[in-house]
Protein backbone atom coordinates (compact mmCIF):
# COMPACT_ATOMS: atom_id res chain seq x y z
CA UNK A 1 0.00 0.00 0.00
CA UNK A 2 1.28 3.22 -0.91
CA UNK A 3 0.93 6.18 1.70
CA UNK A 4 -0.82 9.03 0.63
CA UNK A 5 0.49 12.48 0.27
CA UNK A 6 -1.13 13.56 3.97
CA UNK A 7 0.27 10.25 4.97
CA UNK A 8 3.80 11.29 3.90
CA UNK A 9 3.40 14.71 5.61
CA UNK A 10 2.47 13.61 9.03
CA UNK A 11 5.30 11.33 8.50
CA UNK A 12 8.33 13.68 7.78
CA UNK A 13 6.14 15.59 10.98
CA UNK A 14 6.38 12.73 12.80
CA UNK A 15 10.27 11.80 12.55
CA UNK A 16 10.76 15.62 12.42
CA UNK A 17 9.61 15.53 15.90
CA UNK A 18 11.03 12.70 17.28
CA UNK A 19 15.13 12.89 15.74
CA UNK A 20 14.89 16.90 15.74
CA UNK A 21 12.73 18.16 18.33
CA UNK A 22 10.01 20.98 17.69
CA UNK A 23 12.28 23.60 17.08
CA UNK A 24 13.14 22.20 13.35
CA UNK A 25 9.49 21.77 12.89
CA UNK A 26 8.39 25.03 10.06
CA UNK A 27 6.29 24.26 7.14
CA UNK A 28 9.50 24.46 4.87
CA UNK A 29 10.96 21.71 6.71
CA UNK A 30 8.18 19.02 7.07
CA UNK A 31 7.72 20.28 2.78
CA UNK A 32 11.00 19.07 2.65
CA UNK A 33 11.24 16.07 4.35
CA UNK A 34 7.92 14.65 2.46
CA UNK A 35 9.16 15.60 -0.48
CA UNK A 36 6.27 18.00 -1.40
CA UNK A 37 5.99 21.56 -1.97
CA UNK A 38 4.68 24.11 0.60
CA UNK A 39 1.62 24.59 -1.50
CA UNK A 40 1.52 21.06 -1.58
CA UNK A 41 1.94 20.92 2.19
CA UNK A 42 -0.87 23.87 2.91
CA UNK A 43 -3.04 21.90 0.58
CA UNK A 44 -3.88 19.29 3.49
CA UNK A 45 -2.80 21.43 6.52
CA UNK A 46 -3.78 25.45 6.18
CA UNK A 47 -1.14 26.25 9.11
CA UNK A 48 0.93 25.00 11.06
CA UNK A 49 -1.21 24.17 14.37
CA UNK A 50 -3.24 22.33 11.23
CA UNK A 51 -0.46 20.28 10.17
CA UNK A 52 0.46 19.47 14.49
CA UNK A 53 -3.77 18.92 14.95
CA UNK A 54 -3.22 16.37 12.33
CA UNK A 55 -0.39 14.72 13.61
CA UNK A 56 -2.31 14.10 17.29
CA UNK A 57 -5.61 13.17 15.10
CA UNK A 58 -3.78 10.71 13.45
CA UNK A 59 -2.71 9.31 16.74
CA UNK A 60 -6.44 8.60 17.75
CA UNK A 61 -6.58 7.09 14.61
CA UNK A 62 -3.87 4.68 14.97
CA UNK A 63 -5.01 4.47 18.53
CA UNK A 64 -8.50 3.41 17.59
CA UNK A 65 -7.80 0.90 14.64
CA UNK A 66 -5.63 -1.14 17.53
CA UNK A 67 -8.30 -1.07 19.80
CA UNK A 68 -10.92 -2.39 17.10
CA UNK A 69 -8.07 -4.97 16.43
CA UNK A 70 -8.13 -6.25 20.29
CA UNK A 71 -12.03 -5.59 20.49
CA UNK A 72 -12.28 -8.47 17.54
CA UNK A 73 -9.49 -10.17 19.43
CA UNK A 74 -11.95 -10.49 22.94
CA UNK A 75 -9.98 -7.89 24.75
CA UNK A 76 -12.30 -5.14 26.60
CA UNK A 77 -11.11 -0.97 26.25
CA UNK A 78 -10.40 -1.59 29.81
CA UNK A 79 -8.21 -4.00 28.53
CA UNK A 80 -6.40 -2.42 26.22
CA UNK A 81 -5.98 0.80 28.12
CA UNK A 82 -4.09 -1.48 31.15
CA UNK A 83 -1.93 -3.14 28.02
CA UNK A 84 1.54 -2.66 28.57
CA UNK A 85 3.10 -1.05 25.11
CA UNK A 86 6.13 -3.13 23.63
CA UNK A 87 7.09 -0.52 21.26
CA UNK A 88 10.46 -3.30 20.50
CA UNK A 89 7.52 -5.79 19.01
CA UNK A 90 8.87 -5.48 15.12
CA UNK A 91 5.96 -7.78 14.24
CA UNK A 92 3.25 -5.67 15.77
CA UNK A 93 3.72 -2.56 13.17
CA UNK A 94 0.28 -1.29 14.54
CA UNK A 95 1.82 -0.93 18.01
CA UNK A 96 4.77 0.67 16.64
CA UNK A 97 3.38 3.19 14.71
CA UNK A 98 0.42 3.92 17.85
CA UNK A 99 3.97 4.28 20.10
CA UNK A 100 6.13 6.72 17.39
CA UNK A 101 2.98 8.82 17.55
CA UNK A 102 2.54 9.33 20.88
CA UNK A 103 5.72 10.29 21.24
CA UNK A 104 5.28 12.88 18.75
CA UNK A 105 1.82 13.86 19.83
CA UNK A 106 3.25 14.83 23.01
CA UNK A 107 5.81 16.65 21.46
CA UNK A 108 3.21 18.73 19.60
CA UNK A 109 1.19 20.08 23.11
CA UNK A 110 4.41 22.08 23.72
CA UNK A 111 4.58 23.30 19.72
CA UNK A 112 1.13 24.01 19.53
CA UNK A 113 1.07 25.89 23.00
CA UNK A 114 0.43 29.48 22.07
CA UNK A 115 -2.08 31.55 23.27
CA UNK A 116 -3.26 32.32 19.63
CA UNK A 117 -4.49 28.98 18.54
CA UNK A 118 -5.97 26.11 20.60
CA UNK A 119 -6.13 23.90 17.58
CA UNK A 120 -3.41 21.56 18.75
CA UNK A 121 -5.32 20.91 22.47
CA UNK A 122 -8.59 20.38 20.78
CA UNK A 123 -7.41 17.97 18.84
CA UNK A 124 -6.05 15.94 21.33
CA UNK A 125 -9.11 17.04 23.81
CA UNK A 126 -11.18 15.38 21.50
CA UNK A 127 -8.88 11.96 21.04
CA UNK A 128 -8.89 11.76 24.61
CA UNK A 129 -12.16 12.72 25.14
CA UNK A 130 -13.57 10.11 22.52
CA UNK A 131 -11.47 6.87 25.03
CA UNK A 132 -12.95 8.65 28.38
CA UNK A 133 -16.68 8.55 27.16
CA UNK A 134 -16.49 4.81 26.01
CA UNK A 135 -14.95 3.66 29.08
CA UNK A 136 -17.24 5.45 31.11
CA UNK A 137 -19.95 3.46 28.96
CA UNK A 138 -18.10 0.04 29.45
CA UNK A 139 -17.19 0.46 32.89
CA UNK A 140 -20.24 2.33 34.50
CA UNK A 141 -18.36 3.90 37.12
CA UNK A 142 -16.57 7.21 35.93
CA UNK A 143 -14.50 7.31 38.67
CA UNK A 144 -13.81 3.85 38.54
CA UNK A 145 -13.54 4.94 34.77
CA UNK A 146 -11.28 7.74 35.52
CA UNK A 147 -9.06 5.66 37.77
CA UNK A 148 -8.18 2.89 34.98
CA UNK A 149 -7.47 5.68 32.96
CA UNK A 150 -5.05 7.09 34.83
CA UNK A 151 -3.14 4.15 35.55
CA UNK A 152 -3.31 3.20 32.03
CA UNK A 153 -1.71 6.83 31.55
CA UNK A 154 1.14 6.22 33.89
CA UNK A 155 1.62 2.69 32.40
CA UNK A 156 2.04 3.96 28.79
CA UNK A 157 4.32 6.78 30.05
CA UNK A 158 6.62 4.43 31.78
CA UNK A 159 7.16 3.03 28.54
CA UNK A 160 7.34 6.15 26.64
CA UNK A 161 10.15 7.39 29.26
CA UNK A 162 11.87 3.71 29.02
CA UNK A 163 11.37 2.91 32.47
CA UNK A 164 11.76 -0.69 33.70
CA UNK A 165 8.10 -1.85 34.00
CA UNK A 166 6.67 -3.37 37.23
CA UNK A 167 6.78 -6.70 38.20
CA UNK A 168 5.03 -8.90 35.49
CA UNK A 169 2.46 -10.74 38.93
CA UNK A 170 2.44 -7.61 40.32
CA UNK A 171 0.77 -6.25 37.73
CA UNK A 172 -1.37 -8.48 37.06
CA UNK A 173 -2.81 -8.36 40.29
CA UNK A 174 -3.06 -4.16 39.80
CA UNK A 175 -5.05 -5.14 36.50
CA UNK A 176 -6.86 -7.63 38.63
CA UNK A 177 -8.10 -5.31 41.09
CA UNK A 178 -9.24 -2.60 38.35
CA UNK A 179 -10.88 -5.02 36.21
CA UNK A 180 -12.64 -6.61 39.44
CA UNK A 181 -11.87 -9.68 38.34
Amino acid sequence: MTATTRDRILDALETLLLEKGVSHVTLDNVAAAAGVSKGGLLYHFRSKDALLAGLVRRLGERADRQLTNAVAGGVSLAEWILQTPNPNDDADALELNLYRSMLASMRTVDAGARPESDEVQRALTDVMRGWSEQLDCEIGDPVRADIISLVGDGIYLRALLGMPPIDPRRYREVVRSLLDR
